[in-house]
């Protein structure tokens, strides 16, 4: 692969992957049967059409998917292609059958950009923000695009390596040959939704401390309190996810309440 991420000058803003790996509780049930996990994942799972990668979830308490910037994205895919590796993915089987990903979900979602060629601006990420997407967000998404096109080759010229060798650069036809043997190792946490949830701070405590606030904040996620402090943090950027306009389940009741109403960015944080 080339270098040119040693000096290509553009903007290093993060870019936005948030709607790659849709979010789920914990605590969703539903009655299936559980079989023998896997042990890795391919190129193949990655996909949006493959019976995996659809059924993977974020905890609906995990902060957004937006904390690299196009030059590692890109080379995370490129040590990927190359074979480089990896850490592992860890996941979660739920009793409903969702696989919650307990850590690695910058990783998963900067692979399926590649993969499903979504950087913040594809048809994922647009039916995530009902087609509403930021400029910069748009521009983000499309100097990544241009970044990973140029320094590693996009996964349409993968897969056109495989059959029409001569239409693509030597370099791809050579990472190509060898793309479907790769694969990145998952673990996984057993027990219940209490130990995922244990084991998901635990894990995101070690590698980027959460904040005293935000830790109160997400362990008590499901009183009145934290939903309206989340409520307000994420309507305030007009995030989709934080913003509640279903009911709200308190003391056994369930009061209307109204949808959340977008406020100005100024009243937000950055708690989640």
């Amino acid at each position: 692969m080339t270098n040119d991420l040693d000096f290509i000058g553009i903007n290093m803003a993060k870019v936005n992957l948030d709607a790659l790996i849709a979010r789920e509780d914990f605590e969703v049930e539903e009655n299936v049967n559980s079989g023998k996990k896997k042990e890795t994942i391919s190129i193949e799972d990655i996909k949006t059409d493959s019976f995996f990668f659809p059924n993977l979830k974020k905890p609906d308490f995990q902060r957004e998917t937006n904390e690299w910037d196009s030059q590692k994205i890109c080379e995370l895919i490129r040590s990927f292609i190359e074979g480089d590796l990896i850490p592992a993915i860890i996941l979660w089987r739920s009793s409903g059958g969702y696989l919650f990903v307990i850590d690695g979900s910058h990783r998963l979602s900067a692979l399926s950009a590649w993969v499903n060629d979504d950087y913040g601006d594809g048809e994922t990420s647009k039916l995530f923000y009902d087609a509403i997407i930021p400029d910069e967000q748009l521009e983000i998404a499309q100097e990544t695009r241009k970044l990973v096109n140029k320094t590693v080759g996009s996964y349409k010229d993968f897969r056109l390596a495989l059959t029409h060798p001569d239409k693509v650069k030597p370099e791809i036809v050579k990472y190509a040959k060898n793309l479907g043997a790769l694969a990145i190792q998952l673990q996984w946490v057993e027990g219940d939704a209490r130990k995922a949830e244990s084991s998901f701070f635990k894990i995101n405590q070690q590698a980027a401390p959460i904040d005293k606030t935000e830790l109160k904040l997400l362990e008590s996620r499901k009183k009145p309190n934290s939903i309206s402090a989340r409520a307000i943090i994420r309507g305030g950027k007009g995030h989709k996810y934080w913003s509640f306009s279903e009911p709200i389940q308190i003391e056994g009741k369930r009061p209307a309440v109204p949808p959340m109403k977008k406020i100005s960015p100024t009243a937000s944080c950055d708690f989640f």
